[in-house]
């Protein structure tokens, strides 16, 4: 009989995915069995309603401590520079992106944890990739240096599935939408501070075209999509680090359309920057069909109804003078 989840410790927490993953594992698995970490202070609100600790996931020593003290048969690995941050930085974006890594793999194969999570993204795919219905098995031949360490962080974790047996999942992220935390650094997160300036400024400039067209998700769906899957039945999947995941596909002018519906006069000025040409190598749409028959993922909201929630929720914080300025 498998062995279940007990107590959790994450990596990355004070992201814009591993903040609201944190509160979802401690609703889960109750609030004293999930530790967050990271190297920086996360909102009040997660460090506070739960323990939190600092780490750096380069340094295996400290790292093995804390999950050796706290007791931790699971981990959710999130901490990870993004891919505009990692152009800035490629050789810090590597020493964080694979080290950190490799150090929670070998801590998982000493320790026997019961399994890890370290997700993936549309980064693996690249210029040679079919850009439309992007396959599960496919040329992976990212630009960035942000994708080079999601490849071989699949493969890396793939090994020690076979070799040692050590139950590593994953999946491709799309760009992530959120009306709770900003992203940190990402090609898609004009499509979370769209929706921002639209509530507070009625006015957006974008730093991709118009017509750039990418996969992308609502944060529930996210989360959603992260549990389930660490959830299903180890022999129930082939795939294990790497899978397709998606909920929708939208061009930046059929987002912008979609919020004026809701918000008249919105105005959007294109000035792409050096993200456009990481957008141009990254699928427009994704085929996730392997993820949907081997652990039944079927995503909750398409554009229509995301940006209904979105602006309710933003337009309820800007009115509580919780949105910034």
């Amino acid at each position: 009989m498998a062995k279940e989840t007990k107590r959790v410790l994450m990596t990355g927490a004070a992201g814009q995915i591993g903040s609201e993953l944190a509160q979802a594992l401690r609703a889960k698995y109750g609030r004293d069995n999930v530790l967050v970490t990271d190297v920086v202070r996360p909102p009040a609100v997660l460090a506070e309603s739960g323990p939190f600790e600092l780490v750096d996931v380069t340094n295996r020593s400290a790292l093995d401590g804390l999950i050796g003290k706290f007791g931790a048969d699971t981990v959710y690995h999130l901490a990870a520079l993004l891919s505009a941050t990692g152009e800035k930085n490629p050789q810090k974006a590597w020493d964080v992106n694979m080290n950190g890594l490799y150090n929670i793999l070998e801590i998982g194969r000493a320790r026997g944890l019961v399994r890890i999570f370290s997700p993936s993204s549309i980064a693996v795919f690249g210029p040679s990739t079919p850009r439309e219905r992007t396959p599960q098995d496919t040329v992976l031949g990212p630009s960035t240096m942000y994708g080079v360490t999601k490849v071989a962080g699949e493969l890396l974790a793939d090994y020690y599935v076979r070799k040692y047996g050590l139950d590593v999942r994953g999946c491709r992220y799309p760009g992530i939408i959120s009306h709770l935390t900003l992203p940190g650094g990402g090609t898609t997160d004009y499509a979370v501070a769209i929706y921002y300036e639209a509530v507070k400024h009625g006015r957006y400039t974008c730093f991709l075209r118009e017509d750039t067209r990418l996969p992308m998700m609502y944060m529930p769906d996210c989360l959603k999509c992260t549990l389930d899957l660490m959830d299903a039945d180890f022999a129930r999947l082939s795939y294990h680090a790497g899978f397709n995941v998606t909920a929708m596909s939208f061009s930046a002018g059929e987002l912008a359309a979609e919020i004026r519906k809701h918000v008249p006069g919105f105005e959007v000025r294109y000035e792409p920057d050096f993200r456009q040409a990481i957008a141009d190598s990254w699928p427009a749409s994704i085929d996730d069909s392997a993820a949907r028959a081997e652990w039944d993922w079927k995503p909750d909201y398409d554009l229509a109804a995301m940006t209904v929630d979105m602006l309710a929720a933003l337009r309820a914080r800007y009115a509580a003078g919780t949105l910034g300025v």
